[in-house]
């Protein structure tokens, strides 16, 4: 288990940019990928934003003929991941059958193919039966998504789909990160996409309200952690891909590693099945959990990429679970919700924290929380405001919380 793993690839397909590039430039830009809902009608409901991947082409990465096949999904998780491999130096093509056998492909959504789904029972009770796909039953399995890329790409390592909720991600590189401490694997895939935007699923959350309904006027800034007046969360797509790698083997290759995981906790507070208790004990203890086993102290954190979803509870008490597991030392951390520029991209939320850690890493800088023009004097914590700020970043926590009282958090490590 003493096993170091490391991040030698990344890809990125974001509401405010697709590719690694765009990304990290919108991200310390403080720029919105949120906008009106283009995918369908919105008139009849009162949520009319999200955050879309606007100017994707699906048919660049899923042949016209199986486009009908497959959830809107893959084709994220396709891009994101063969810029991810790229940039790890790698061609799938030629590796070795023994090489691809020590490969995996582990990856979190929360969703993954509901949109599919969704679409698939609209036209079975509207009896369009001969439009409905042949594949409707195994491409709506949520674990049909990693399997997909195993054959795209073809690594014969183990096939996990990890859907948890919100920290479905985070979960899934910290299980990578087992799976390559262990010995299992030298090599995994590894990250978070889900595509959510669909009726049913919008519909479903105005149910519990928990979006927001209120900057249908302007899109931009309907996403507001912290912010006192925030209602809600706006609802995003999109995948961001990692090739974790064995240290040693990394470097027996040449590989140039961006980032280390050193740290992965997970708790759970059995309480409620969406609300959080509001001590904010148990995610806490994840972070602690995450911070222990990467062997630092709460003086040792130089960022910390928020959960941050723009809901009145979850501030609060993410805010409250900071201080206990920081103490003194919360406030003088720079801390920012990617949320608030891109909405909330469900399961694939935490990779998309880790994404924008790394570029705060390399850029020396960390981004912003957009929107936060009035705090909540609840959230009293540095959420870098409106602007980025220019720090170097050895240690940053990437903190995630999802329905069901789940808490997961992980801690990076810069490598120069």
């Amino acid at each position: 288990m003493n096993r170091r793993v490391v991040i030698t690839g990344m890809g990125a397909v974001s509401p405010n940019g697709i590719g690694n590039t765009a990304f990290g430039e919108s991200i310390l830009a403080g720029k919105s990928g949120v906008g009106h809902i283009t995918r369908f009608d919105t008139s009849q409901i009162p949520v009319r934003i999200a955050g879309e991947v606007r100017a994707f082409d699906e048919l660049a990465w899923v042949e016209k003929k199986e486009r009908k096949h497959v959830s809107r999904v893959l084709p994220l998780a396709l891009a994101a991941a063969t810029e991810a491999l790229q940039g790890a130096g790698l061609d799938h093509a030629s590796l070795a059958l023994a090489e691809r056998r020590r490969f995996g492909v582990i990856i979190g959504s929360g969703g993954a193919s509901q949109e599919f789904t969704e679409e698939q029972y609209r036209l079975f009770f509207h009896q369009q039966y001969s439009k409905m796909s042949l594949f409707c039953v195994p491409t709506g399995v949520m674990g049909t998504l990693s399997s997909e890329l195993n054959v795209r790409f073809g690594l014969r390592g183990a096939s996990h789909l990890v859907t948890s909720g919100c920290t479905s991600s985070t979960d899934a590189l910290g299980y990578a990160v087992r799976q390559i401490q262990s010995g299992r694997l030298d090599m995994v895939l590894s990250g978070g996409a889900d595509a959510p935007i669909a009726l049913g699923i919008v519909k479903g959350f105005i149910l519990m309200k928990i979006m927001t309904g209120s900057w249908n006027h302007a899109p931009e800034r309907g996403s507001r952690p912290f912010n006192a007046d925030r209602d809600g969360f706006v609802l995003a797509e999109g995948a961001w891909m990692f090739v974790l790698e064995e240290y040693e083997h990394a470097h027996a290759r040449g590989a140039k590693p961006l980032a280390e995981i050193c740290g992965y906790g997970s708790t759970c507070e059995a309480f409620h099945r969406v609300r959080l208790q509001e001590c904010g004990e148990e995610p806490a203890r994840a972070i602690g959990l995450a911070m222990q086993q990467a062997g630092i102290a709460a003086q040792d954190v130089d960022y910390v990429n928020l959960h941050g979803t723009s809901t009145q509870l979850n501030d609060r008490i993410e805010t409250r679970a900071l201080k206990l597991a920081l103490g003194d030392r919360a406030r003088e951390i720079p801390m920012s919700s990617l949320k608030s520029q891109i909405g909330h991209p469900q399961g694939a939320c935490g990779a998309a924290g880790v994404a924008a850690t790394i570029v705060a890493m390399h850029r020396s800088q960390v981004p912003p929380t957009i929107n936060l023009e009035n705090p909540d004097p609840d959230c009293d914590l540095d959420y870098v405001p409106q602007a980025g700020r220019k720090k170097n970043v050895e240690f940053a926590v990437c903190n995630c919380i999802a329905f069901g009282s789940k808490n997961s958090a992980l801690v990076l490590r810069k490598i120069a």
